[in-house]
């Protein structure tokens, strides 16, 4: 009986210690509170959505300016909905990765009606470097217009949009007022 019991001691230690030895994926994705919403790192090619659903491809990816997604070595294609910088997109972070492999840290929002990943970090697949944070879009966007607390408030391409349209985006049509 205490050779068995010696015998179970040994493999539990031979397992803690390979779970501290075996290389480790270190995830720094911050939950958000978003329903169906889980921490994951996807591996995989940075493709442009279009041309990967519709064959209607750009060069380079379209260079940041259209959708980006990941494609995994299983053939699951992961649409990149957003990056960390608030109503914005990851494209910019992701363009430079076209074609290429990555690790992107994030989080994939299953949700019935429709799958995103909502990249918070990417880098290179197979690096040991920290994930680089998904915010070149403000960094772009202040190059542009300078600082601001809430840029999507003062944003002139939106705001002329909106001048023009309306916040309903047909001209002359109004919310309706709260009760």
């Amino acid at each position: 009986m205490v050779s068995a019991l010696i015998r179970k001691s040994a493999a539990g230690l031979c397992v803690a210690a390979l779970a501290v030895l075996a290389p480790a994926v270190v995830q720094a994705a911050e939950p958000w509170g978003i329903p169906h919403e889980k921490p994951v790192v996807l591996k995989g090619r940075v493709v442009e959505a279009l041309c990967h659903l519709k064959g209607v491809c750009a060069p380079d990816c379209g260079a940041g300016k259209r959708q980006l997604g990941i494609l995994e070595a299983d053939g699951r294609f992961r649409l990149v909905g957003k990056g960390q910088v608030d109503f914005a997109g990851a494209a910019p972070d992701l363009a430079g990765f076209c074609g290429r492999e990555v690790e992107a840290d994030g989080l994939l929002i299953e949700n019935p009606a429709i799958t995103l990943f909502f990249a918070q970090g990417v880098r290179e697949a197979g690096s040991s470097a920290p994930f680089t944070p998904t915010d070149r879009f403000k960094t772009q966007w202040e190059a542009r217009n300078g600082a601001a607390p809430e840029w999507w408030r003062a944003d002139p391409e939106s705001n002329a949009i909106l001048a023009e349209n309306g916040p309903l985006g047909i001209k002359g049509l109004l919310p309706q007022p709260k009760p």
